[in-house]
């Protein structure tokens, strides 16, 4: 009984190292020819953008964060994926959506949502607490300029001192916040839509 126990399992674990098999050999002829399955473009691709800020976390300064972002949409829409340090290994901490004034400031948030969850990227770059990194100082600036026409939230998802996420999310702040007016709320709009840039 055991020998015939022993011989039905033998097709199985001759099907199982054959696809082991060909699925290292696989892998290693796409490293040789090119862009694989593995290599396409996903949505977790192309955050290549690099800025560090500081939060506002719970009423506690923290950071600099290290901000991976992308460009979702030219209004501009960017998402940021926020970590504490360069590590490979740093967990994300926040993420922070930044949104164009011309949308945000056009009835899309209201002015108190806006003073308690939003912040001013203008106003953020001028502390100059804000670092564009990783590129020549000509295309920093055009990051930075760009980013002065957008208002930013940021959710604060897994503090430092925590061993797992409590489940607990946090609107985390710009340092330096300002509370905005009505007025100045679409001022702010209507200087966002005057130095929407050219395209090039």
């Amino acid at each position: 009984m055991e020998i015939v126990k022993i011989r039905r399992a033998m097709p199985l674990v001759i099907l199982a190292g054959s696809l082991m098999a060909t699925s290292v050999c696989v892998v290693q002829g796409s490293k040789a020819k090119g862009p694989g399955p593995s290599q396409l473009p996903t949505p977790a691709g192309g955050y290549n953008i690099h800025v560090t800020a500081p939060h506002v976390v719970g009423g506690k300064l923290m950071g600099p964060f290290h901000h991976y972002c992308r460009v979702l949409s030219p209004e501009p829409i960017i998402e940021c994926l926020c970590y504490r340090s360069t590590d490979p290994g740093a967990r994300l901490e926040q993420v922070e959506y930044i949104i164009s004034k011309s949308i945000t400031r056009t009835g899309a948030v209201s002015l108190a949502d806006w003073n308690k969850n939003w912040h001013d990227h203008k106003q953020e770059i001028a502390t100059g607490r804000v670092q564009v990194l990783d590129l020549s100082p000509d295309k920093a600036k055009e990051v930075a300029d760009l980013v002065a026409t957008t208002d930013g939230i940021i959710f604060h998802l897994w503090s430092e001192s925590d061993k797992v996420p409590s489940g607990r999310v946090m609107v985390a702040q710009s340092v330096g916040h300002v509370n905005l007016t009505q007025a100045e709320l679409e001022k702010g709009a209507q200087e966002a839509a005057a130095a929407k840039p050219s395209s090039k």
